[in-house]
């Protein structure tokens, strides 16, 4: 007798197999959401880095040149030379001199994560308005995409000598992803 009872307590019943995989389906769905949303607010912490390392940029250059006025400044940790107004470094977009948009990315150490988009007086579906002076830089992991139309970081320079520039950051968790 003991032994027909001892083999009815064997394992799991079908339907309690069946319960369990429901409810982690339930929890799953759930879930999921919430890690897939996080690409953009791991992008948007990045562009607040950048900005924060290219305002250091330009605060360092400045007192460089405050202690040598040259319009032209010589960054040594990064070896480039950037074109200054108003004691910060300018955005010049010309070939005739040097391109700030590329030594400001190097010298603040971001040139390997992001590049510096081209002027452009109207927004495309992959890049947004560019203005002649200013500098806008995007993750180089979205570079040509429409992601990079809202979410990017504008640097304007000084326009006047007691001003410093503009770091800006575009975009939010919902448009950086």
């Amino acid at each position: 007798m003991n032994k027909s009872i001892k083999s009815a307590q064997g394992g799991f019943t079908l339907i309690e197999l069946i319960v369990v995989i429901v409810i982690l389906g339930i929890l799953a769905a759930t879930a999921l959401p919430r890690f897939t949303n996080l690409s953009g607010d791991a992008r948007l912490a990045s562009l607040n880095a950048a900005r924060g390392a290219l305002s250091a940029t330009a605060a360092m250059t400045h007192g460089r040149f405050l202690v040598t006025p040259s319009e032209l400044q010589n960054v040594e940790g990064a070896q480039v030379t950037m074109n200054m107004a108003s004691g910060y470094p300018a955005i010049t977009n010309t070939t005739t001199r040097a391109d700030t948009r590329a030594g400001l990315l190097q010298a603040a150490g971001l040139e390997q994560d992001y590049v510096a988009l081209d002027p452009t007086p109207t927004a495309t579906a992959t890049s947004p308005v560019v203005a002649e002076g200013t500098m806008v830089i995007v993750p180089r992991n979205i570079r040509d995409t429409a992601t990079a139309v809202t979410c990017f970081l504008t640097y304007t320079p000084a326009t006047a000598a007691n001003a410093v520039p503009t770091v800006a950051v575009t975009g939010s968790a919902d448009a950086c992803r």
